[in-house]
C-alpha cells in the first residue's frame, strides 16, 4: 500500500475530477467547473462572480471568461450590481436549473462509487479527514 499522502491526494483528485468532467460532458455537455458554478450560483442565486470564484478556487478573471461562456449557452444569466456598477450578479436560467436537476443521479452515482466498500465509520473518519484539510490549508 502506497502511503504518499500528498501524492496520493493529488492523484485521487486528480482522477476522480478527470472521470467527473468526462461524464458531466457526456451526460450534461458541461464541464465539471461549470457545474460547479451552477451549483454555488443554485445555493446563493444572485452572487458575484467573485463569490462564485473563492468558492470554485479559481481567480476572477478565470470566473469571469467562464461565466462569459455559461451565459452564451444559456446556463446564466448577469446582471450588473445595485451596489457596484463594475460588479455583476448571476443567477441561473432554466436551461441551469435543468441541468442541476440531470446532475443530481450523476453525483449520487459518483458518491456511492467513491465510498463503496467503506463502512460508515470509514466514511465518517474519511469525511472528518478532508473536511480537517479544507479547513486547515
Amino acid at each position: 500500500m502506497d502511503k504518499r499522502l500528498f501524492y496520493l491526494l493529488n492523484m485521487a483528485r486528480h482522477r476522480v475530477y478527470r472521470v467527473a468532467d468526462q461524464q458531466c460532458e457526456e451526460t450534461l455537455d458541461v464541464s465539471v467547473t461549470q457545474l460547479g458554478a451552477l451549483l454555488v450560483v443554485a445555493g446563493n442565486e444572485g452572487c458575484q462572480i467573485k463569490e462564485v470564484a473563492r468558492s470554485l478556487n479559481l481567480n476572477n478573471s478565470a470566473l469571469t471568461g467562464l461565466a462569459g461562456r455559461m451565459e452564451q449557452r444559456g446556463l446564466l444569466e448577469r446582471r450588473a450590481c445595485e451596489e457596484d456598477g463594475r460588479s455583476s450578479r448571476l443567477y441561473l436560467t432554466d436551461l441551469g436549473r435543468q441541468k442541476i436537476d440531470s446532475a443530481r443521479p450523476m453525483i449520487q452515482a459518483l458518491n456511492d462509487h467513491m465510498t463503496e466498500g467503506f463502512s460508515d465509520d470509514e466514511i465518517t473518519v474519511i469525511l472528518r479527514f478532508l473536511n480537517r484539510l479544507v479547513d486547515e490549508f
